[in-house]
């Protein structure tokens, strides 16, 4: 079979493009094809949040498993089918670091897979990309969350790495107006002539 999901582009404009996969792809096939339906340059870090009906989400998966121990599930182990199990499932994709893309995807068909079609395939376009990243406030991207979050404050206990955060200077003996007689640019040079 083949999962016809609607990827919509969240922007205040109306651009989305529909993408066909087959069910038995994964989540990195669909990855995919997003960047290549939306032209989306580079490789950059990219989560799928699978949703519930209400839009919380049910579980992230990343192109890459950045965890230390490397056990986490990242997009070539979820099949389409496993993504989205019925008609209307949905789910947010998040492509970029510093410009953050975010798109909602939804499936709204299941129909038979056509043969010498290669898959996953763009079959519908609606409205032109924006040459950057959207923002929803109006500045450059202020209040979006990376597909990676940066380390909050208390990850990395600057408190516990250097003890106080009292950073007197102190005496060590050492005065540079001590040797006032001292003049380091005198050097005598041997004749070698």
């Amino acid at each position: 079979m083949v999962y016809k999901i609607r990827v919509i582009l969240d922007a205040k404009d109306n651009i989305f493009r529909d993408i066909e996969v087959k069910e038995k792809q994964t989540l990195w096939n669909l990855h995919l094809g997003i960047k290549s339906a939306f032209s989306l340059m580079g490789e950059e870090l990219s989560a799928f949040n699978l949703l519930e009906q209400d839009g919380s989400i049910i579980k992230s998966v990343p192109l890459e498993d950045m965890s230390d121990e490397e056990d986490g599930e990242i997009m070539s182990d979820i099949y389409i089918r496993e993504a989205f199990p019925q008609k209307g499932d949905r789910a947010q994709f998040q492509y970029g670091f510093l410009d953050l893309w975010e798109f909602f995807c939804e499936l709204i068909e299941i129909t038979e897979e056509k043969p010498a079609v290669n898959y996953p395939i763009t079959v519908f376009r609606f409205g032109s990309m924006p040459m950057k990243a959207p923002s929803k406030s109006g500045g450059a991207g202020k209040n979006k969350k990376s597909a990676m979050p940066l380390m909050d404050d208390d990850d990395f206990g600057f408190e516990d790495n250097f003890g106080s955060s009292d950073f007197s200077d102190d005496d060590d003996g050492f005065d540079d107006d001590e040797d006032e007689g001292y003049e380091d640019d005198n050097f005598e040079m041997d004749d070698e002539d």
